[in-house]
């Protein structure tokens, strides 16, 4: 079987760790062998932690790419000889890795990208946070698809998204982002590192076409080095990886088998935090660093008596929309604080009747518990 109950092949405990390096600990955890990365900020943290391990275990290989761009292909390149394979960035570095992500997702290659969101667009702050690439994650590269995004709220759920965006693009052979920001990343929490835990490695069939029309499961996974001859490639293809670039019936089939595997197995992957649902009047809905501020913002207005309730995103991408809408549709109000112009917020309003309201913040500070409060307050 794929699943399997391991060891933990670092040493269990409880440790006071950095956000990047309960990551890069967590991906090591889970198998990661192979690492390629630029150097970034707030990101490079992940590289250092990864080389420690590296070297500490006498397993895995670190490759400095001269950019981004050849870090993730070289990423690709790793997973496809069936090492698990990341990459870690920041906003102006996932850029440059967007035409080879597109490719990955359409070779169906499972490997694992941290983006460390910082202040944008262009360079920007690279030292403060931001949660501007909500978007980017799931639309930055074209055609039709769909891909998996973590976002974690803490140095705890860093280690432990490190272990499940490999379990889940094993699983479903696609790319798998966690995306953290800068405040988490720099953060220094305590983490504990179990004794034990469960990882997922991809089904592999050397004899098996490389790819799959069927709109529920990814299917097997032969490798270079199986001794076949393996097609790969980005344009329009059969199962056996022919190139088929004037038919429109097989493209059709590899865009609905890309969108089916993962929107067919949402119940799996969608997660989420919720406190005091089932008694609110209105809800604050968010998601890493800013979930952090609205979660106290819940406690304090429980304890003036607010019905309110607490809904997090661990999950960004799929949207399971409708577990969301039936769990969130009917309060009053939801608020949704978040360090963007309002993207979360667009999703909401499309799924809800309910009134959503903005609590953005644009200039690079951490939005606070107060300003939560003092905002729900001002609309009740």
């Amino acid at each position: 079987m794929p699943w399997k109950r391991i060891k933990l092949p670092i040493k269990p405990g409880r440790f006071l760790v950095q956000g990047d390096e309960a990551v890069a600990d967590g991906a090591f955890c889970a198998g990661m062998r192979f690492y390629a990365g630029y150097p970034i900020t707030p990101a490079s943290e992940v590289i250092a932690r990864v080389q420690e391990r590296f070297e500490e275990s006498g397993e895995g290989v670190y490759f400095q790419g001269e950019d981004e761009i050849a870090s993730i292909a070289a990423c690709i390149g790793a997973s496809w000889t069936g090492v698990k394979a990341m990459t870690a960035t920041s906003g102006p570095g996932f850029d440059l890795m967007v035409e080879n992500l597109g490719y990955a997702i359409f070779t169906e290659t499972p490997l694992v990208i941290v983006d460390v969101q910082r202040a944008g667009p262009s360079t920007g702050q690279a030292a403060r946070p931001s949660q501007g690439d909500y978007h980017q994650v799931r639309y930055a590269t074209h055609g039709d698809y769909e891909i998996i995004v973590l976002t974690p709220w803490s140095c705890q759920e860093l280690f432990e998204f490190g272990i499940r965006a490999f379990n889940l693009a094993e699983r479903y052979r696609v790319p798998v982002i966690i995306l953290t920001d800068e405040a988490i990343a720099h953060l220094r929490e305590p983490v504990v590192y179990p004794e034990e835990i469960d990882v997922f490695d991809r089904e592999h069939d050397p004899d098996a076409p490389p790819f799959s029309f069927d709109e529920r499961d990814a299917g097997p996974m032969p490798l270079i080095g199986d001794g076949k001859s393996l097609l790969i490639t980005g344009s329009t293809h059969t199962e056996w990886g022919k190139r088929v670039t004037q038919d429109p019936e097989i493209h059709r089939k590899i865009v609905k088998h890309l969108i089916g595997k993962i929107q067919n197995n949402v119940s799996d992957i969608f997660e989420s935090h919720e406190e005091f649902i089932e008694d609110a009047e209105i809800v604050i809905a968010s998601y890493g660093i800013s979930a952090r501020s609205g979660f106290e913002a819940v406690k304090r207005l429980r304890e003036k008596g607010v019905k309110v309730g607490f809904f997090r995103f661990k999950v960004i991408w799929p949207m399971w929309e409708k577990y969301v809408r039936e769990r969130l549709s009917g309060v009053k109000k939801i608020f949704v604080p978040e360090m963007n112009a309002g993207h979360l917020l667009r999703e909401l309003e499309r799924l809800v009747d309910s009134d959503v309201v903005s609590i953005c913040e644009l200039g690079t500070n951490i939005i606070t518990p107060e300003r939560i409060v003092r905002e729900v307050e001002a609309h009740i």
